[in-house]
């Protein structure tokens, strides 16, 4: 009996197409790479400071802290000025309400009462109206520390930074540019623009300039009269000779 035997045809085309599938798949792979000679340039940072580091201007908080204790309610005269105080400057510059944050369910839960109400009474002598007023309760989370009364009112204020970002060494090094390209380093200016935003008193001002005031009429009719007839249109101050401590320089 002759044996039978089973042909390998099937499984080595098989094996073939694996094969032939697998090299197309890397080709596509690579064929997919572009390698290109243009040289990447990393953004960096302007050389001037003021576009380095802007001053934004933009709505920010205000606010202040009144401290109650357990025993005895009602504002201090140096509370009760801060109050006052607070609520002057909203009439100037207060975007939104003004939020009151009451603390509840505290040992001096009831004396924060009696403090709102003299705070309510401050701002109502102040001009500030009882529908820019927003009472709110809060509960706080640590009872060890003393609750205390929070008043807050959004205003305009112009803001810069943050500070204290150093993206490069400062030492010489080829990969300081500030140092081999004679360029200011990345932070320089900064505390500047910062403190500058902070003593700002209408950050307008840093936008566009002010409108015109109307002049003083009688100085000028003064000014105008003397010019007029001829003499000089100069003031003297004769107790300016007064405060001189030295006569260095005549």
């Amino acid at each position: 009996m002759t044996p039978q035997r089973t042909s390998t045809k099937p499984a080595g085309r098989k094996r073939t197409l694996r094969m032939a599938g697998a090299l197309i798949g890397v080709s596509m792979a690579l064929g997919a790479c572009k390698h290109t000679t243009d040289v990447v340039t990393p953004v960096s940072a302007p050389d001037d400071y003021r576009l380095r580091h802007p001053i934004a201007v933009q709505e920010a908080d205000r606010s202040i802290v009144v401290f109650v204790g357990r025993g005895r309610g009602g504002l201090s005269a140096e509370q009760r000025a801060d109050v006052m105080g607070l609520a002057q400057l909203w009439l100037r510059e207060g975007t939104g309400a003004i939020g009151v944050d009451v603390p509840v369910d505290t040992p001096n839960g009831r004396a924060a009462q009696d403090s709102l109400r003299e705070i309510q009474a401050t701002f109502a002598a102040a001009g500030v109206p009882p529908r820019a007023v927003n009472v709110r309760q809060y509960r706080p989370e640590d009872q060890h520390h003393m609750a205390a009364i929070r008043l807050t009112y959004a205003k305009i204020s112009a803001v810069a930074g943050p500070c204290g970002l150093w993206p490069e060494d400062l030492g010489p090094s080829v990969n300081n540019k500030s140092w081999y390209e004679n360029k200011p380093y990345y932070n320089f200016g900064c505390s500047y623009q910062r403190n500058m935003a902070a003593m700002v008193d209408n950050p307008a001002d840093l936008v566009q300039p002010r409108p015109e005031t109307p002049a003083y009429a009688p100085r000028r009719g003064i000014a105008y009269d003397k010019y007029r007839k001829g003499t000089t249109t100069t003031t003297n101050y004769p107790e300016a000779e007064k405060a001189k401590l030295s006569d260095t320089g005549k």
